[in-house]
């Protein structure tokens, strides 16, 4: 799957404070009924990648099935320009929620951008490093070997975190940086393993392959367990739009457990909406993968943890990639969750 690596927008996070002298803020309008049918106010809801993916797919079944109307929403998905965008988009107001990853809005608090996490989007850490079916491989086996990574400051760090608990470094291993798609190098011979997430790299393994990987789970090895994915609103708007937003997430939350519940349909409405990105044997298997990781269907699905955040933060604190971290409390708000 070509995805630069999820936290590319560390080589940005400055960016973000001149886009606030660029853009003008969006406020949350009321958009005129049509006779007989409710009267929604916009929500723009910005995304994680330029282009559309298999993650989004509760969302579009969610706006097609009318969850979010019924919470008198008018939800406004929009593909930011660029991976670093997300940030700044919610940051300066041109969106009000955004899907995001968890070190892009520690890297933009960081900078002092006014946002804040407001639910999670999976319940842990599913990166690791993979090998192909039938070629399973110990941490202690990876000495000398070739590992395609991405050229990120997290990845570089779980993967650091990984080799200590078996007593290694970086520099008992090669390290091959993929520009946006680490999968070719494993399946080129080009490296001996290669990392990603289970529901991104796996998913393209196995279908390009036909056969399920092999998978050493990071958080197996010293990593924390912290969701990835996150669920991001503006600070400002939030605090102008509680129940708004609060309805964001209850419809978010059923738009879940209905796809869950409904695979077919989920992954029929996303190809309705986005037929020019939509590679059907890859999104129908991201789905199946992404169900993996967002666990059981409960009133918790979204609720965020202050231990994941502290082991996240302690972690990162420790390998030098934030210098003052601050206390979980500002990084993250369960004031929005689902009744």
């Amino acid at each position: 799957m070509k995805r630069t690596a999820w936290f590319d927008q560390i080589a940005n996070r400055a960016g973000w404070a001149v886009a606030v002298l660029l853009m003008i803020p969006l406020t949350a309008l009321p958009v005129r009924a049509q006779t007989g049918a409710p009267e929604t106010t916009k929500v723009t809801f910005v995304q994680e990648w330029p282009v559309a993916d298999g993650f989004w797919i509760p969302w579009t079944l969610g706006k097609a099935k009318g969850f979010y109307a019924e919470e008198g929403i008018d939800l406004n998905i929009v593909a930011p320009p660029t991976v670093a965008d997300t940030m700044k988009f919610l940051g300066t107001g041109r969106a009000d929620v955004a899907f995001t990853t968890v070190m892009d809005i520690i890297f933009a608090k960081e900078q002092g951008a006014p946002v804040i996490a407001i639910g999670r989007y999976g319940t842990g850490n599913n990166w690791g490093i993979f090998t192909q079916q039938g070629h399973p491989v110990s941490l202690q086996e990876l000495k000398g070997k070739k590992i395609g990574i991405y050229n990120d400051a997290w990845t570089k760090a779980q993967l650091t975190l990984m080799l200590k608990s078996a007593g290694m470094t970086l520099d008992d291993v090669t390290t091959v940086a993929a520009a946006d798609d680490t999968v070719p190098l494993l399946l080129q011979n080009r490296v001996d393993v290669t990392t990603g997430i289970t529901n991104a790299e796996g998913t393209e393994i196995a279908v390009t392959t036909g056969k399920k990987p092999e998978f050493l789970p990071a958080t197996a090895h010293g990593v924390p367990n912290s969701p990835i994915f996150m669920l991001a609103g503006n600070q400002q708007w939030l605090t102008k739009h509680p129940d708004l937003a609060k309805a964001f997430l209850r419809a978010t939350a059923k738009s879940i457990d209905y796809a869950i519940a409904h695979p077919d349909e989920a992954t029929a409405a996303f190809a309705a909406q986005y037929s020019k990105a939509y590679d059907a044997a890859f999104v129908q298997q991201q789905w199946r993968d992404t169900m993996a990781v967002l666990g059981e269907t409960d009133h918790h699905r979204l609720a965020l943890e202050d231990r994941s955040w502290s082991e996240l933060l302690t972690a990162i604190t420790a390998l030098g990639i934030i210098k003052q971290p601050l206390k979980p409390s500002q990084y993250y708000t369960n004031e929005y969750q689902p009744n």
